[in-house]
């Protein structure tokens, strides 16, 4: 059996977590990923019969029975993930009850999974039943996105159309928009329904004035969609109290959607 240290999936994520903390989207220990794992791969890795122990999820994730999860612990810093990889994460494969994970590998300190796992387990069941190939959530705290939350309306057409008009990339990367939750309270299932019935419509959900929720089919298409909506987020609000001498129209946008083909929200265009 491969040393579990040299496993893909465990480097990559290591390192997009890394670089999460340095660029300061992941404070303290704030923020949290789980990466559903393919199970050939991690048998190569880890023995699937050996169940170090069990921990109740909290949720009744049956959908996702025999998934295997490589998710971030609760209360433990992401830059703490490169040199102590197996007390800070854990490899979780959900029982057949629906509502146990089993564990498989890491939080060799007793630890736990984030308390955001139903959050993300939610978020699984609503991506898989749009993009099966779907197998990041990814949540985190980006400064300028978190400030345009503050300032501007909590509005899905009103906030993607600002994000849209702040360079040419968005509407590229997130044709369909962002979805926009009101605050609410974190680590709840209500925060964890609220956000898996937005992402069966956007892959990024705005939690204002808390973070980010994104998804992908792997860890760059995930932090790819985090980091567009932020730098647009910078672009806003770096320029919201200035004069525009220029603007993105929504003629120009809708000619980008035409040279990329986009299957763009053709109801947050004024056409």
């Amino acid at each position: 059996m491969k040393d579990i240290l040299t496993a893909p999936f465990l480097i990559e994520l290591i390192r997009t977590a890394s670089n999460m903390y340095r660029l300061g989207y992941d404070e303290r220990n704030g923020g949290n990923i789980s990466y559903m794992l393919d199970e050939k791969e991690a048998g190569e890795y880890l023995d699937l019969n050996n169940v170090i122990r069990t921990i109740d999820t909290g949720f009744d994730a049956s959908a996702l029975t025999g998934k295997i999860f490589l998710v971030t612990g609760t209360g433990k810093y992401f830059k703490n993930f490169e040199y102590d990889p197996e007390n800070n994460l854990g490899i979780i494969r959900i029982a057949k009850d629906g509502t146990t994970a089993e564990l498989l590998w890491g939080f060799a300190d007793g630890g736990r999974f984030t308390s955001e796992l139903p959050a993300h387990l939610m978020s699984h069941i609503a991506r898989l039943s749009i993009d099966p190939g779907n197998r990041i959530i990814m949540h985190c705290h980006p400064d300028y996105t978190l400030a345009m939350t503050q300032v501007h309306e909590a509005d899905e057409r009103k906030i993607t159309r600002s994000l849209w008009k702040q360079m040419t990339e968005s509407i590229v990367v997130f044709p369909e928009g962002v979805g926009v939750l009101p605050w609410m309270v974190c680590g709840t299932n209500e925060i964890g329904e609220a956000t898996a019935a937005k992402m069966k419509e956007y892959r990024i959900v705005l939690w204002t004035l808390h973070g980010i929720y994104g998804c992908g089919k792997d860890l760059d298409e995930a932090f790819g969609l985090i980091e567009t909506v932020e730098k647009a987020a910078k672009q806003y609000m770096l320029t919201a109290n200035l004069p525009k001498a220029n603007e993105i129209t929504d003629k120009n946008l809708l000619a980008l959607t035409v040279r990329f083909g986009l299957n763009y929200r053709k109801e947050f265009l004024d056409i």
